[in-house]
């Protein structure tokens, strides 16, 4: 066994480099099963950074053989919401498409290539998502954004007949209209009733919803629309139908995202618990739970910090867990005898994964990283409860500097990178993700923090953020590297905070209006919230009316909150990271905030990337970001690297 060497934090060098990360990186989700008769085939998507990030949509046959369906020059991603989500179904082997670059829904039939169903239009100006097929009618039933009228983008849920003539583009017929936002469009087993979501400005789908139910005529049309469930303060989530048409839904009327059904015009709970079976509808065709048979239900819950898979029993409401390695589940797609999903733990990298529900025997189909890591080098994450404001406790993951090769000089505390969720109304999670392990291999402890607001906790932790953004996010990230500092697991001259989009905003916010931190990195963040708020688009446009105030009433607050107008107070050195075509966050948030630090001395860097939009796909750009952050690190606080890094333009450095 080799002695470890006595070495610098920070200088540590590591086998997790960043070219190793991105070569074998993949992003995975979407995982489908097909809605008709081709049971045996599983499908997923995979965002390859060395394919510019395009999404290529993998088919894993009964005999098991992967292969690629999705031909160079399309991309399988939609641009509804701006996030996406919900870009395919597959239907007794066909698949149905939106493509990213000109947003028209396609048709891939077996061994051929795409035909549009939708017609072409200026500046993908019509956008589809979240897609069911209507057998009985020949049809596809989605939502549907137009963005070709003037103002503001116009959501639909709609029907696109799929005509048999190629070129031919049939008329598409609106079923539901007159709301601002509408998702999870489900055609019952029968093809009798229809439900689907709604929710209107100013609210976002975690804050309130309405689930909304209609009968469905022989010829396609609906009547008898009722809304059964949902309000503006309650957030209805993922409606399903079992194979026996008893419609189910998640809601959060009792402070936590439970399952509850819709039996004889009455609302039936099916697992009470202090647990959540729900999540925050960023994304469309997001899902927790699915039918094996009108006898079983598999679902996935979250209850004190512990993921939990289960099979319940619909009649007698019996549940059973279903033991796994993994702490992270999502994604569920669940048919007879068999479940896929995405999977995760401290020590596995996400995967996605098939289980046979009768053995209970896993496999898995693929992994997000093909590079293989001497555990050793792994640092495992640490459940940290910490005291915040008001006598209240937050939560946050704690990564100690692990490298078998080194140790620090006795004394010596690591410096601590606080990492910041985007969202806000998100959550952070324990899976293995190299890049986290990127930095504590090298020496530098990581604190990912789910500050109030975050989800996972219930309603009442996810509304500590409601009119307080830039406020108990701000403390709550401070009294976490506070505490750590205090344990003895940080250094307190040595921190640095780092997020991306509303966890930029944050890192810009705990930088400016406190002086804990000692350097930050801001990927596309916001740094001017009155900006943002006149700027983003239709899905988030609102969404700081609850977070702050109503704009303009509340101009005055916006200001306060912003950290552009706090550049004053700010101290420290600050890299900010950014891509040219971010329609959520653009560029001039970043730059406005560049132009003033290099007027005020400080040292900051910029790095633009072509192309690039809200969040980096691209491999050489993942790797700039990394090892750029480092660099910058490593001349702020004057430790060497152990890596051949490129260097990087930091203004005011010797200032």
């Amino acid at each position: 066994m080799t002695t470890p060497q006595t070495v610098p934090y920070g200088s540590w060098q590591s086998p997790i480099t960043s070219d190793l990360i991105v070569a074998g990186s993949l992003r995975l989700g979407e995982m489908r099963l097909d809605s008709g008769d081709d049971q045996g085939s599983l499908y997923w998507l995979e965002g390859r950074p060395t394919e510019g990030g395009r999404n290529v949509l993998v088919k894993r046959s009964p005999d098991g053989t992967t292969t690629d369906l999705t031909p160079p020059g399309f991309n399988v991603r939609t641009r509804v919401h701006e996030y996406g989500g919900g870009a395919y179904i597959v239907h007794n082997g066909t698949v149905y498409f939106s493509n990213f670059a000109d947003q028209r829904l396609y048709r891939q039939s077996p061994g051929k290539a795409p035909i549009a169903l939708t017609p072409e239009y200026p500046n993908a100006g019509m956008r589809y998502a979240d897609a069911v097929m209507d057998t009985k009618r020949h049809r596809l039933i989605c939502i549907r954004e137009d963005h070709t009228g003037e103002g503001e983008a116009v959501n639909t849920v709609v029907a696109v007949p799929l005509t048999d003539q190629e070129g031919v583009m049939a008329t598409q017929t609106v079923l539901a209209s007159g709301h601002d936002f509408y998702s999870s469009p489900r055609l019952s087993p029968d093809g009798r009733q229809l439900a689907w979501i709604t929710w209107d400005h100013p609210d976002m789908p975690w804050d309130g919803t309405e689930l909304w139910l209609a009968d469905v005529d022989e010829a396609g049309a609906i009547a008898n629309v009722q809304k059964i469930a949902g309000s503006r303060t309650e957030s209805i989530f993922q409606p399903e139908w079992s194979p026996d048409g008893v419609l189910y839904f998640v809601s959060d009327r009792t402070d936590w995202w439970n399952l509850y059904r819709y039996v004889d015009h009455s609302i039936e709970a099916v697992c009470p618990k202090s647990g959540e079976f729900g999540l925050p509808h960023w994304v469309f065709r997001m899902s927790t739970y699915g039918f094996e048979s009108a006898n079983s239900l598999i679902c996935t819950y979250g209850e004190n910090g512990v993921r939990h898979l289960v099979r319940i029993h619909p009649r007698t409401l019996a549940m059973s867990e279903i033991k796994t390695p993994y702490t992270s589940i999502g994604g569920l797609q669940v048919g007879p005898g068999m479940m896929l999903f995405g999977g995760g733990a401290p020590t596995t990298p996400g995967c996605i994964v098939a289980l046979d529900l009768g053995t209970e025997k896993i496999e898995v189909l693929q992994q997000s990283s093909a590079l293989k890591i001497d555990p050793a080098y792994l640092s495992v994450p640490e459940v940290v409860e910490f005291p915040t404001e008001n006598g209240l406790t937050a939560f946050g993951y704690y990564y100690a500097p692990t490298n078998p090769d080194y140790v620090a000089p006795e004394g010596k505390k690591p410096p601590l990178l606080v990492k910041i969720h985007g969202g806000p109304t998100a959550a952070t999670g324990s899976t293995l993700s190299l890049r986290m392990q990127y930095w504590t291999s090298r020496g530098i402890a990581i604190l990912d923090v789910d500050y109030g607001g975050s989800t996972g906790y219930g309603r009442a932790y996810r509304e500590r953020l409601k009119g307080n953004w830039g406020v108990v996010d701000v403390d709550d990230c401070v009294n976490g590297a506070t505490y750590l500092v205090e344990q003895g697991k940080a250094d307190g001259d040595r921190l640095m905070i780092d997020g991306g989009s509303a966890g930029g905003y944050t890192t810009l916010a705990t930088l400016a209006f406190r002086d804990t931190f000692k350097a930050g990195a801001s990927f596309y963040g916001v740094s001017d919230a009155e900006a943002l708020a006149q700027e983003t688009h239709k899905f988030e446009s609102r969404y700081l009316d609850s977070l702050i105030g109503p704009y303009p009433e509340e101009k005055a607050i916006y200001v306060e909150r912003s950290p552009i107008h706090a550049v004053d107070q700010l101290s420290c050195p600050v890299i900010f990271f950014q891509g040219d075509e971010d329609k959520i966050v653009p560029p001039n948030q970043a730059e406005m905030m560049v132009d003033v630090l290099k007027q005020k001395g400080l040292p900051v860097a910029y790095v633009l990337y072509e192309g690039e939009q809200h969040g980096f796909r691209k491999a050489e750009n993942i790797k700039r970001t990394l090892d750029g952050e480092l660099y910058f690190y490593s001349k702020v606080f004057g430790f060497d690297l152990a890596d051949d890094i490129e260097p990087l333009e930091i203004w005011n450095l010797d200032g």
